[in-house]
């Protein structure tokens, strides 16, 4: 007797689709996105032809189709209303923390200098954003970059360090200073303009892509907009899927994600080219040692 076999669903990939996110992910099977990389309409600092969001239904989907060991990063700002800085940001992360039950794996910042006037004029200029690391367990894949210029590359740096428990310095001996490190968990990268009212910056997707999977995963952008996280994760080998509920930026994915794949990047160099083109390094992400 042949038995009954239900079908197995699996979420597509390699397309765009056009709907409610929390509605089409709802129709996926459980564990089977590796990253999700996203910025998501926050504060109704922009209008995106009149379509709202269910904030809870979101991250419990997102929550839920996220493998063990996947990372979801969630970059926000807030608006400032009444004179105050909204925190939905800081919402937002303890939802994912304590409802959800995921790992804030980090909490880094986009620095935007150029991105034009934000916020309150009695404040100094507001140009960055909040870029929520959230992990299912422990990270699975962690590509760390490592193109921070150190100042004192080649340099025996051994001698007083650390106090002990005493208050006593240690004497300790380290390995040469190397040329280049890990990044800090800030970046500085501009802003860019386009056919959507919040573009994402390709280099900021394509860097958390790098840092957080492998060729060959899926990558999920739940507010797809102009489909900047999807070209990327097309250029750097993964499989990508986004959801968009506005029509006219669905065709604006298509015809990014329809273009032939140019070495844009090269995976997890040590040194990161200018995704631009050409052979000019770019400028130190992060700072200096």
């Amino acid at each position: 007797m042949t038995p009954n076999l239900e079908p197995v669903v699996l979420c597509p990939v390699d397309r765009i689709i056009c709907g409610d996110n929390a509605t089409v992910m709802a129709t996926w099977p459980d564990d089977c996105i590796d990253l999700v990389v996203t910025s998501p309409p926050y504060d109704d600092l922009r209008t995106y032809g009149g379509h709202s969001w269910d904030f809870p239904a979101v991250a419990r989907e997102l929550t839920r189709i996220l493998k063990p060991g996947g990372v979801i990063v969630w970059v926000v700002g807030d608006a400032t209303v009444d004179g105050s800085e909204t925190l939905t940001s800081m919402k937002q992360a303890i939802h994912f923390r304590e409802v959800c039950g995921l790992n804030v794996h980090d909490t880094m910042i986009w620095a935007k200098d150029g991105g034009g006037a934000i916020g309150s004029n009695l404040c100094y200029t507001q140009n960055w954003e909040y870029v929520f690391v959230f992990s299912k367990g422990r990270p699975c894949t962690t590509n760390l970059l490592r193109d921070k210029v150190n100042l004192s590359a080649g340099k025996d740096k051994s001698g007083v360090g650390r106090r002990d428990k005493s208050g006593t310095h240690k004497i300790e001996k380290r390995a040469v200073c190397a040329e280049v490190s890990k990044r800090n968990n800030w970046w500085l990268i501009a802003p860019e303009s386009g056919d959507h009212p919040a573009v994402f910056p390709e280099r900021l997707a394509a860097d958390h892509i790098q840092s957080w999977s492998n060729p060959g995963d899926i990558v999920l952008d739940p507010f797809a907009g102009s489909g900047t996280t999807l070209k990327a994760a097309k250029e750097l080998g993964r499989r990508w899927v986004g959801i968009e509920v506005n029509p006219a930026y669905v065709e604006l994915c298509r015809q990014r994600t329809a273009q032939g794949v140019l070495p844009l990047y090269t995976e997890n160099p040590s040194v990161l080219r200018s995704p631009l083109g050409g052979d000019k390094e770019q400028p130190v992400v992060g700072g200096l040692n």
